[in-house]
């Protein structure tokens, strides 16, 4: 049989204050109460939870198993009171919503912060992750949706295609780019696929996959070998290595548009225009959204596509998209 929850409930306080008197105070009973609660579980279950060591209370193994089972449904218990409180009629209560890193932490607080103006009762989660964390975490219920950053054609990028929906939102152009000083050294103009193969590259991508498309789409040749001094998890690490002069880096052209602008950054252009990686949004196909979620991505999808916040993401023409 199941433990009493009574006795659970005052467990998980016990083991979150580590403290039978600051569990007491929690749960407004007598000291005596709860040691009694604690006893009884112990006899319960047949097994010591605390060790009394100089009048602090050591968990036991046992105990540390327990509150790995009792916690989580504790603190979901938690925060789903809060919202069972929330309105039906209007949006409110938690999203949580995953992101690619750069663009997340560009766009995604002055989205929500927009939101939160009209919808005050809505707070937030963000996770900002490279796309297979992000794809892991919908798939475990973790986030309510998630946008990626898709360079592949749409759907390919999935392991198991028939969990999700894809939905394109926002177009970007791959750049090939390098610092002013590096390029008036070791460019200075000679964009020819010869010259460029001989410089220097940084990369975010260990197997140089997107920085190979970039040669195969502008001069329609494999590229086997490049001369790559630093490679990142990073690229945030890959644009500052950019920016001091290490080499020819792959960036979207939003993240760096001031730069681009004022010329303190290259772009590398050819004949051919640049290619074109997605800000997607992933959902679960079987999910049906709450009516916080379906308000939300209606503004996310009305901010992308008609205000001045992404207007750094219009080097090229609608048409070309």
């Amino acid at each position: 049989m199941l433990p009493d929850f009574n006795r659970l409930r005052v467990f998980y306080y016990i083991y979150s204050s580590n403290s039978i008197v600051s569990a007491a105070r929690t749960l407004h009973l007598s000291q005596p109460a709860v040691s009694q609660q604690l006893q009884k579980l112990e006899a319960e279950i047949e097994a010591l939870l605390f060790i009394r060591l100089h009048k602090k209370l050591v968990p036991t193994e046992a105990a540390k198993r327990l509150f790995s089972l009792v916690q989580p449904f504790m603190d979901d218990l938690q925060e789903g009171m809060k919202n069972i409180r929330q309105p039906l009629d209007k949006p409110a209560g938690l999203l949580r919503i995953g992101a690619p890193r750069e663009f997340g932490k560009e766009y995604l607080p002055l989205l929500s912060s927009s939101f939160r103006e009209r919808y005050p009762e809505v707070s937030f989660t963000f996770s900002f992750h490279e796309t297979a964390p992000l794809l892991a975490m919908l798939r475990e219920g973790e986030l309510d949706f998630t946008l990626v950053d898709v360079f592949m054609p749409k759907g390919q990028f999935l392991d198991t295609p028939h969990l999700f929906s894809v939905e394109q939102l926002v177009a970007e152009e791959l750049v090939l780019a390098c610092s002013a000083e590096y390029y008036r050294q070791q460019i200075d103009g000679n964009h020819s696929l010869a010259h460029l193969l001989s410089r220097r590259f940084i990369s975010d991508d260990d197997d140089l996959m997107i920085l190979r498309h970039w040669f195969h789409h502008h001069f329609k040749k494999s590229v086997a070998k490049l001369n790559v001094v630093m490679t990142t998890n990073s690229h945030e690490a890959l644009i500052s290595g950019i920016r001091l002069g290490m080499g020819l880096g792959l960036t979207s052209a939003h993240l760096v548009f001031d730069e681009l602008n004022s010329g303190s950054i290259v772009p590398i252009e050819t004949s051919k225009k640049n290619s074109k990686s997605w800000i997607s949004l992933v959902q679960l196909q079987d999910k049906v959204p709450s009516l916080t979620e379906k308000t939300f991505l209606a503004h996310l999808k009305k901010v992308t596509q008609k205000t001045e916040m992404f207007k750094k993401f219009a080097r090229f023409s609608t048409e070309d998209i």
